[in-house]
């Protein structure tokens, strides 16, 4: 019988990585405290707003970590009323298989794979990015037999719309010690979203990584509202006031620990209209100061944003601090959006 995989090489485990790149005592400081923030906002403690704000693909490491300093500064001036946990997001889902598949694959988008030294690549920022900016970000959990690489880094995890229905997924979210966003499935079906959430809010015994283990179950899963897209191929959004309190309804009858939700202001609900987003942003905020209830459960905003508007194609003549995958919101507009919303707060 003809093999059809090749093992092309073993990678170190996640053991031998952290211990060749650790973590300092510092950062390990850092990420508590704001683990600590970030539960204070999801138990109901704190009426801070979360930001998870940053690129679409964390493509370039001088990019990414500029983009993240000038976060810093704003973070400074709006720390009473947001917190924001950048996005670096290391792993590209991508729809057909085609393309770049993110940092993790590619540090050079214009070199071949190299899945180790994408592992060390991924690491090397998340670390930079505290030590030199002091917060602790988010990425997105594309893989989750990869997720022990960064787990003493990271300070938020988000599972993609086509990966929440996924066993693997539900189940390694129950053992992560962070906030973890279970994003809408694209078909817009609710009821997956919530029995994601269940499933990762609960205790589990399953194979992870060559091991039997046990996971205690994760009380600060909850809801990314994302938009969805019909049999027809149409995107919808889920963001108006009507989707909010269905949510709320929802969750009010699930009996799911911190009743939570996120919601995305690109993808299915701004339609990839990068430029729509201040406006859907503003008109959650709006619905929270109309409902109580909604006020809630609001807990944050996602946001897709970068150094310059826009996408691009890559090349080796790529603009600085451009996507190359989906397009981002410009530095100028995302600091004016961030100064807006904490003034509405």
């Amino acid at each position: 019988m003809k093999n059809n995989l090749e093992f092309y090489r073993k990678l170190p485990i996640p053991k031998e990585i952290k211990a060749q790149m650790p973590i300092t005592a510092e950062g390990t400081a850092l990420r508590e405290q704001q683990l600590s923030e970030m539960a204070d906002i999801f138990e109901g403690r704190s009426d801070r707003l979360i930001l998870v704000i940053g690129p679409c693909s964390a493509d370039n490491e001088d990019s990414v970590l500029d983009y993240i300093t000038r976060l810093r500064g704003v973070q400074d001036k709006v720390k009473d009323k947001i917190m924001i946990v950048p996005r670096i997001y290391t792993n590209k889902p991508r729809t057909t298989g085609e393309g770049y598949k993110g940092m993790l694959h590619q540090p050079d988008p214009n070199a071949s794979p190299d899945l180790l030294k994408g592992i060390l690549a991924i690491r090397h920022l998340h670390i930079r990015a505290i030590n030199e900016t002091g917060f602790v970000c988010a990425d997105e959990m594309l893989y989750p037999e990869n997720h022990r690489y960064l787990s003493d880094v990271l300070g938020y995890v988000a599972i993609g719309a086509r990966s929440s229905e996924n066993q693997q997924h539900r189940l390694t979210a129950s053992g992560i010690d962070v906030p973890v966003g279970m994003k809408n499935p694209t078909s817009g079906d609710i009821s997956v979203m919530m029995n994601a959430i269940k499933a990762a809010q609960s205790s589990h015994m399953f194979l992870y990584r060559g091991w039997e283990v046990k996971s205690k179950g994760n009380p600060l899963c909850h809801s990314i509202l994302r938009g969805y897209v019909d049999n027809l191929g149409k995107s919808h959004p889920n963001y108006h006031y009507e989707d909010l309190y269905n949510l709320y309804e929802t969750y009010a009858a699930s009996g799911l620990k911190n009743p939570a939700v996120i919601v995305d202001t690109n993808h299915a609900n701004s339609g990839k209209k990068h430029l729509e987003q201040p406006r859907i942003a503003k008109e959650v905020l709006h619905s929270c100061r109309h409902n109580p209830d909604i006020k809630k459960i609001v807990k944050g905003l996602m946001i897709e944003s970068y150094i310059e508007d826009g996408a691009q194609k890559i090349s080796d003549c790529e603009v600085y601090g451009k996507s190359i995958t989906d397009p981002c919101l410009g530095w100028e507009k995302t600091e004016k959006l961030i100064y807006e919303l904490a003034d509405a707060l």
